[in-house]
């Protein structure tokens, strides 16, 4: 459903300034996140001086967007053509308009709140009631003041059910929240100590949460955790829990290796449930469901087969294969005692008897007075037998002495750097790693440590040049056409985060990468370019999603797997990228493939194409112009048919660097420019003034001197006939200098001249002939490539292409990165 920019107006009560006539389907606060600019309207939210969305207007608007709520004070003036919603609060706009959008459907809405367990429960819900009907969800764990709205506004008018989940934090949160999912059914996971900072007690803290439910046709909790007298009145409840008076009453639990038998009396009758799990949160969310499904009115027989099929939801703890046999359990998702209590049930249940360290920071949303908050934690440290806990804050060091107490060996650090720079004496080996940690923490850095390589090579990265190779190309661009900057190989070799900060500053419209992690690393170094990533494993899903990355679909297999994720994940419009091969015969649809894919696209809503692509095979040779041409005659059938049967606009893109100087009619919508960038003219007849960026130095370690019949290297394949100088320097194969280089083949440039390589390239240092360079001396620098060597020509004695040379050199050679 979507809405005019006029009753976008009325619905949020704002002063418009509308300049052209559209209609609203997509809202966004994150400028990341575009899908269809010309139907999207933008919330500027926030106020703080470096986290408000008044700032992003101007990427919002250079991206296409047109429609802003914003503030009342807010100056539209240079936005002449663009409709702006002046409000109070933009944040209160945002809610009446998903409130008002809900309020269209009348469906059953299950609105989920509680301390824990509140996306297990929303995700098991979808798994159990996925068969039954067509299921609208919260994508994640956007349970925010602006989680909720934006998921609430992907009801569409085929869904047959929705599931939301809502989280607080602080008093009068949740009546906005309440009037946005507006729940017929409601759902309490349990109630522990999570957020408790922002409430006077847990009493409030439940009654503020049972604001929710005040309108539901029916509430659903656990009797253990709800004191009676708390119940909503007038509410019809579905119980569950010890209590005799529970509609569904547990009488045990018998627990068994992988499973939990549950033994219960429901409208008088005796019977059990087999749970998959044997964790206490894993069974209370299984009930939870479980009492759900009996008030939809779902067979037992069939609920009793569908719990068995319950899948783990990974987005809590992560257990992954640690260095030295180690395993980790990440479980840095929240930061409650209740939490820490579960994950070291987790931890103890995986370790089965093996040796447990504990990575734990301060806690940070507790509410219980400090003390004995960690008076709490050793105790669980030591009733799970932990035998080593590594603490890491100001707050958790001033209970030293309890925690050491309940281990066998205990360590303190103020911070996670204090900690990462001593983390090589532990010795982590074959034991099972908990971490937990506060997000503040950042102990992402723990999960992810490297050790850093001290080396003498280095490779210079020429930002100023890069600048201009930028502006050299775009000069040769029709004035809409867009660029797209390839940053895959960590940047041609050069540093992808450096590169794409320079790439960022000067407005490129779009980044690509290989592989899900370089855009993962993109986004964590803070680029907010949409990203397009070209080879996607179903294992970095999560990844993708979490940070907003745009993956390239080249086969209906792929699309199957993405496709069912999204499904599972409750994620709707994801933008994809879609590959055709026009004739290269390594990746993407057949061009006679469009009818398919375009019907699967339209059937489903998980995904919307940003953009349609090929790959030219040979763009830079004249002789194959012919077949350039049918490259494109064969992109263009692909693409007009897709979006014949799609119906909406997609981005065009078939032009590399080579191609945007000897095609350009091939421009189209945007170009993709990959070897050009980095100073590498692959159109050679042409003269583009292009700069080279990556200079590739090394060192002299030591001088030799030679007398004849002396032989130098592996093999003795150099043997000398004269008195001869050489010199030992600090690059090899290793570090990215081709053995193809060897005896005499390749040349490196000391103080003016050009010095052959002597003897074969060793893994880790090459000899140099420098009998006839003057004044030489241990530590001089060496080019190996930049400005008096260039890397094509150091291609061309490799018999290779100047991208292996750029993205051969190792990461171990430092990048240093220079600003002219």
């Amino acid at each position: 459903m979507s809405y005019s920019v006029q009753q976008i107006a009325h619905i949020i009560h704002a002063s418009a300034k509308i300049n052209y006539p559209c209609h609203i389907n997509y809202l966004l606060t994150d400028t990341r996140q575009v899908i269809d600019a010309d139907s999207s309207l933008f919330f500027a939210l926030g106020t703080h001086p470096t986290r408000n969305g008044h700032h992003y207007i101007p990427i919002a608007y250079n991206t296409g967007i047109k429609n802003f709520v914003v503030q009342f004070d807010f100056d539209d003036s240079p936005y002449p053509d663009a409709n702006f919603f002046k409000v109070h609060q933009p944040l209160l706009a945002l809610q009446q308009l998903a409130a008002f959008h809900r309020s269209q459907f009348n469906l059953p809405v299950i609105g989920i709140t509680g301390s824990n367990g509140k996306t297990i429960v929303k995700e098991w819900l979808f798994q159990l009631l996925n068969a039954d009907y067509k299921i609208v969800r919260s994508p994640r764990s956007y349970n925010s003041q602006i989680g909720v709205p934006l998921s609430v506004w992907h009801i569409a008018a085929y869904h047959q059910l929705g599931i939301f989940e809502a989280g607080i934090s602080l008093p009068n949160e949740m009546q906005a929240l309440q009037k946005v999912i507006q729940p017929t059914i409601g759902i309490l996971t349990s109630i522990g100590d999570a957020h408790n900072e922002g409430f006077q007690n847990l009493q409030q803290k439940i009654q503020e949460k049972l604001l929710l439910f005040q309108e539901v046709d029916c509430f659903i909790y656990c009797t253990d955790d709800l004191p009676e007298e708390t119940i909503l009145p007038n509410v019809t409840t579905f119980s569950w829990g010890s209590s005799a008076t529970a509609k569904l009453q547990i009488i045990d639990y018998n627990y068994q290796l992988n499973k939990t038998i549950v033994h219960y009396k429901h409208n008088g009758n005796a019977e059990t449930l087999e749970i998959p799990f044997t964790d206490k949160a894993s069974i209370h969310n299984v009930l939870t469901c479980f009492c759900c499904l009996l008030y939809l009115k779902v067979n037992e027989a069939v609920i009793q087969q569908r719990i068995q099929l319950l899948q783990p939801i990974d987005m809590r703890m992560q257990l992954k294969k640690g260095i030295q046999d180690c395993v980790i359990i990440n479980d840095s998702y929240s930061n409650d005692i209740d939490s820490f209590g579960i994950a070291l049930d987790y931890l103890q249940q995986q370790a089965a008897g093996n040796r447990t360290t504990v990575i734990v920071s301060d806690f940070l949303e507790s509410g219980i007075p400090t003390q004995q908050l960690y008076e709490n934690v050793a105790q669980l440290l030591k009733q799970k037998k932990v035998n080593r806990c590594i603490a890491i804050g100001n707050n958790i060091g001033h209970y030293q002495h309890a925690i050491a107490a309940a281990v066998e060996e205990a360590y303190f650090f103020i911070d996670t750097t204090h900690f990462l720079n001593e983390w090589f004496r532990f010795s982590f080996q074959s034991e099972y790693i908990l971490l937990k940690g506060a997000r503040k923490y950042a102990f992402e850095r723990i999960a992810a440590i490297l050790e850093l390589q001290v080396h003498e090579t280095i490779l210079e990265v020429n930002l100023t040049a890069l600048a201009n190779n930028l502006r050299t190309y775009r000069q040769l661009l029709a004035p809409t056409v867009r660029t797209m900057a390839m940053v895959k190989a960590f940047g041609y070799g050069s540093g992808s985060i450096e590169v794409a900060k320079v790439l960022q500053f000067y407005h490129t419209d779009y980044l690509a990468v290989a592989y899900i992690d370089e855009g993962v690393s993109l986004r964590k170094a803070g680029i907010a370019l949409p990203i397009m990533v070209m080879n996607i494993e179903e294992s970095g899903f999560n990844a993708m999603v979490e940070y907003g990355l745009e993956p390239e679909i080249f086969s209906f297999q792929l699309y199957h797997q993405l496709h069912k994720f999204l499904l599972e994940q409750g994620i709707e419009n994801f933008p994809v990228h879609i590959k055709v091969d026009t004739g290269m015969h390594r990746l993407g649809f057949n061009p006679n493939e469009a009818n398919a894919l375009g019907n699967l696209l339209i059937a489903n809503h998980t995904m919307r194409v940003k953009s349609v692509f090929s790959h030219l095979a040979s763009a830079e040779n004249a002789l194959h112009d012919d077949f350039t041409k049918q490259q494109n005659d064969a992109f263009i059938y692909f693409s007009s048919v897709l979006q014949s049967i799609l119906n909406y606009q997609f981005l065009r893109h078939i032009a590399n660097s080579a191609a945007i100087v000897r095609h350009k009619n091939l421009q189209y919508d945007m170009v993709r420019l990959g070897i050009g960038l980095y100073g590498v003219n692959s159109a050679a007849e042409t003269n583009l003034h292009l700069q080279p960026v990556a200079s590739l130095k090394t060192t002299i370690a030591q001088i030799k001197h030679l007398k004849p019949g002396d032989s130098v290297g592996y093999n003795r394949t150099a043997i000398v006939q004269a008195p001869t100088t050489i010199a030992t320097i600090r690059i090899g194969y290793a570090d990215g200098f081709s053995k193809r280089l060897s005896n005499g083949i390749g040349f490196v440039f000391i103080n003016g001249y050009r010095a052959p390589v002597i003897g074969s390239v060793c893994m880790d240092m090459t000899m140099i002939n420098i009998s006839h360079i003057p004044n030489v001396k241990e530590g001089d620098s060496v080019e190996i490539f930049g400005k008096n060597i260039s890397v094509e020509e150091v291609a061309k004695w490799c018999s290779t292409i100047p991208y292996e040379i750029l993205t051969g050199i190792s990461q171990r050679v430092k990048r240093v990165y220079l600003n002219e």
